[in-house]
């Protein structure tokens, strides 16, 4: 490990903890709206309204998170950005189309006759499908040190239908917050139906990790380093757990603990991705390339390090800005 107290050895961790705050931003903001995207073909035309109306505001600012984070690995870290995006070309198109196709039918579906509206509907879950099963693949080969053989498809293919999953949990119970009445009950019900499959998925990519890379099993297995991480892997299922008690428990007449279920997903999500980190570092391609030897010169980390000091609290307070401004129940959808 390079000398830290010299701006070559200090600069690439600071631009992968601003990376990975970008790409957590991400998964939790976009990963709700993307996961509401999921439920739309459960929920009747009116309800199809209200759900788009919880995210109207946030969802296309959420995707800037995305472009932050993939920006600054291409920049902060070009060699690394080159071998990962090769490597997962075609997820990646899949993602961008599956992307675009949402903010297509986002804005038609509002312009389009009640004859042609279930159409942009259906492409809206189609886009919200695609992009995040080609997320979900991305993850699993990523995991597996873009492994080309047959079990790395598999897994690639399990780990994109458990963030489905997980999405559309983070959806379900971003519904349970946003909306009251009729919907709030099927939001209940959607979540419990997606809770154990993305347990089973935070549990199956837990397990997966340390079986990879001799390093990162005896990063978690050795003494004393498994017990002093043990409170990840406790909270995460104490998270769980909580999230599966109020859903028994909702929707409460008063709604005074609507924001429980969302709250405990979202710090699965976070719990999940800290082990992933610690699992990876100091790595950006698993036992491959490290952050250092990824890096881009000093000298222009320093020059892009400006740029993401005005850059980065720039997004953080537009997105604090537009969630207390849009604070409380989704209104009825509605088109001047």
């Amino acid at each position: 490990m390079p000398d830290l107290s010299t701006p070559a050895g200090w600069l690439p961790v600071v631009f992968l903890a601003l990376m990975g705050i970008s790409m957590l931003a991400y998964v939790v903001l976009d990963g709700y709206d993307l996961g509401v995207g999921l439920l739309l073909r459960h929920a009747c035309d009116a309800d199809k309204d209200r759900m788009i109306a919880s995210i109207g505001p946030f969802w296309d600012a959420n995707e800037t998170w995305l472009v932050l984070g993939v920006g600054l690995m291409l920049t902060a870290f070009p060699l690394a950005h080159g071998v990962v995006l090769s490597a997962l070309y075609l997820p990646v198109a899949a993602m961008l189309i599956g992307l675009t196709l949402r903010g297509v039918a986002f804005e038609f579906r509002a312009k389009a006759d009640a004859a042609h509206k279930h159409r942009w509907n259906l492409a809206f879950f189609a886009g919200s499908l695609l992009a995040t099963f080609a997320q979900g693949t991305m993850l699993g080969w990523y995991i597996l040190g873009f492994d080309p053989g047959t079990g790395s498809l598999l897994f690639a293919m399990f780990t994109g239908f458990a963030l489905c999953a997980g999405y559309g949990l983070l959806g379900a119970t971003w519904l349970i917050l946003k909306t009251e009445g009729e919907l709030q009950v099927h939001a209940v019900r959607w979540a419990r139906s997606t809770l154990w499959a993305t347990a089973a998925g935070v549990a199956a990519i837990s397990l997966a990790t340390p079986l990879v890379s001799p390093r990162i099993f005896e990063k978690w297995f050795s003494l004393p380093n498994v017990i002093g991480l043990a409170p990840i892997p406790l909270a995460t299922t104490a998270l769980f757990l909580v999230t599966a008690t109020f859903l028994q428990r909702l929707p409460a007449a008063e709604d005074r603990w609507c924001w429980v279920p969302f709250a405990a997903t979202v710090g699965v999500f976070v719990l999940a991705f800290l082990g992933l980190a610690y699992s990876l570092f100091p790595y950006l391609v698993v036992d491959r390339i490290t952050i250092w030897q990824a890096a881009s010169a000093p000298e222009s980390l320093m020059i892009i390090l400006v740029g993401a000091a005005v850059v980065l609290p720039t997004i953080f307070g537009y997105t604090v800005y537009a969630y207390r401004v849009f604070r409380g129940k989704a209104r009825e959808l509605t088109y001047l």
